[in-house]
């Protein structure tokens, strides 16, 4: 949901309240809705959330509803809305005076409405507009494909051969889409009965009719070109001249084809001459910019995908045939545009930064989810940071390599691992581990020394919290405890530990401290491992 409190109170039912107070807080963002009798009641809320009430809980203590608005408004809350007739029959003046000093909405809900009734209406308000808002992107989406066929310069050929043969032309592409169509035909007639077969060249529509010839390219048309008159009959030698146009049509077709893969394949060779130290990154921009590839012009972020499995060439080259199909059908990823190259690590994939790190790995992650099912491909994407331009390819590529490196040898089992995940693992590699035992026994001592049972579910719970950025209700619902309990176990944490979790110096130390752990463990393994062969 994404209604201002304004917008909010224009949808039936709860347009039959009333904003009795905190009119200048009509602007909030209500993201969602919640309904709530409960003495804790601000623990609950999340940023955005308005909340319904019958007031039941400060029915006796106006005071005490004035509080409340104080801590609401804290929290982030969008608004407050009280339903009268029950406990109250109006809402006393410390509320109004304390939600018109805080700015923070306070409306009277319509008694004869339920809370259920005026949130499914503020939803199903939430949906027409969604639904609307998706309507005129995907509009918009088809006017830029227009616009970008229509700039092709392929386009001005067939103009031309229209021109020449004096008839209207449109090309069909193999899918059965019009790649250009001068005929005042609308595409759906022209397509109708799609995909044709047979050889019949002779269409005839609504006052109008085409001859229609094959684009051939080996033993499959690679489209057709369809001459379209309101005439009744062509001549033997306009079918002829359409013949000789359609073959010019499939030759330069073919020719740009070939010339646009071998363009692409040279400039892949580029990439990883220079990844490889022999081609400079200024070189490989005047070649990207001579032969239109763009890709490394402006932010970009770059993708290693592992393919995993055994090390034999045929097996290997057929998986990371696989991930390149995989990521190309994706409907978004393939949207992206990213040019896929091989390399000897896995597929390198370079996406323009058209969508987030965060929104690029949840793609990455079901792409490796369809992989491991469909193809038993057991794939692993390290996502690196956004860059820009050719000059940073190279530390691009060795970011990525020593995130699937540093992956491996922890242990990590994420299918997709950001190199930002690893990153402070990296810098410490080479610490002596006497130091980050050190480190690990001061920052995190008062619960290294607590009885094990005590120690391991605490710790437990602050790597957690740490692992969600210190959100406190993704910390209780990946611990499957109540979010009461994850914030007693902080609280407690906060004071065995002597540390204030509201401060980045503190979180950064305890991020530290477990990183450090995780690498101290890790080392010790393979010394393990010695002593107990050396006891065999």
């Amino acid at each position: 949901m994404h209604l201002t409190v304004e917008a909010a109170l224009s949808v039936y039912p709860l347009s039959e309240g009333k904003l009795v107070a905190g009119a200048a807080g009509k602007n909030r963002i209500v993201k969602s809705v919640n309904v709530m009798d409960a003495p804790d009641i601000w623990d609950w809320i999340k940023d955005g959330e308005m909340l319904f009430t019958t007031g039941y809980l400060i029915k006796d203590d106006p005071q005490g509803g004035a509080g409340l608005l104080e801590q609401l408004n804290r929290r982030g809350s969008s608004g407050l809305g009280i339903k009268l007739g029950r406990f109250w029959e109006q809402i006393p003046p410390a509320l109004i005076l304390m939600a018109d000093k805080l700015g923070f909405p306070l409306i009277q809900l319509p008694y004869e409405f339920t809370f259920s009734d005026q949130m499914n209406g503020l939803y199903r308000a939430e949906m027409q507009r969604s639904t609307k808002a998706l309507q005129a992107a995907m509009e918009k989406q088809k006017r830029l494909m227009r616009f970008a066929l229509q700039s092709d310069p392929i386009l001005q050929l067939f103009e031309e051969i229209s021109g020449v043969v004096g008839y209207p032309l449109a090309v069909v592409s193999a899918e059965g889409r019009a790649l250009f169509n001068n005929s005042g035909v609308p595409e759906e007639s022209l397509l109708r009965a799609w995909p044709w077969t047979g050889r019949h060249p002779w269409v005839k529509g609504e006052g109008w009719q085409c001859y229609r010839v094959p684009l051939l390219s080996g033993a499959k048309p690679a489209g057709y070109a369809c001459f379209v008159t309101s005439e009744p009959l062509f001549t033997t030698l306009e079918e002829g001249l359409f013949h000789q146009a359609a073959e010019l049509i499939a030759y330069q077709m073919e020719a740009r084809i070939q010339s646009a893969d071998n363009r692409s394949r040279q400039y892949e060779d580029q990439i990883r001459a220079c990844l490889a130290g022999a081609l400079p990154p200024a070189e490989l921009a005047a070649y990207g910019e001579s032969s239109g590839n763009s890709v490394l012009k402006g932010a970009y972020i770059p993708v290693l995908t592992s393919p995993g499995g055994t090390s034999d060439a045929a097996g290997r080259s057929a998986r990371m045939e696989r991930i390149r199909q995989e990521y190309g059908s994706h409907p978004v990823l393939s949207a992206l545009g990213a040019l896929h190259l091989d390399m000897e690590e896995g597929v390198l994939s370079l996406f323009p930064d058209g969508a987030g790190a965060d929104e690029l790995a949840e793609h990455l992650a079901s792409c490796s989810g369809n992989l491991r099912k469909s193809a038993g491909c057991v794939a692993r994407a390290a996502i690196g940071g956004r860059r820009s331009g050719e000059q940073s390819l190279a530390s691009a590529w060795m970011e990525l390599k020593e995130t699937l490196r540093l992956a491996a040898e922890w242990g990590v089992p994420d299918p997709v691992v950001p190199y930002r995940k690893l990153e402070l693992a990296y810098l410490f590699e080479h610490c002596p581990k006497e130091r980050m035992a050190a480190f690990c026994d001061r920052v995190l001592g008062g619960l290294l020394r607590k009885e094990p049972e005590y120690r391991q579910e605490m710790l437990r719970t602050l790597e957690v919290y740490l692992d969600n950025d210190g959100q406190l209700s993704e910390t209780a619902k990946k611990l499957y405890i109540h979010r009461n309990t994850a914030s007693y176990r902080m609280d407690k944490i906060s004071e065995l530990l002597e540390v204030d979790l509201k401060k980045t110096d503190d979180l950064l130390r305890l991020k530290l401290a477990f990183q450090l752990r995780g690498m101290s463990a890790k080392a010790e393994e393979p010394a393990a491992a010695l002593r107990t062969a050396g006891r065999k």
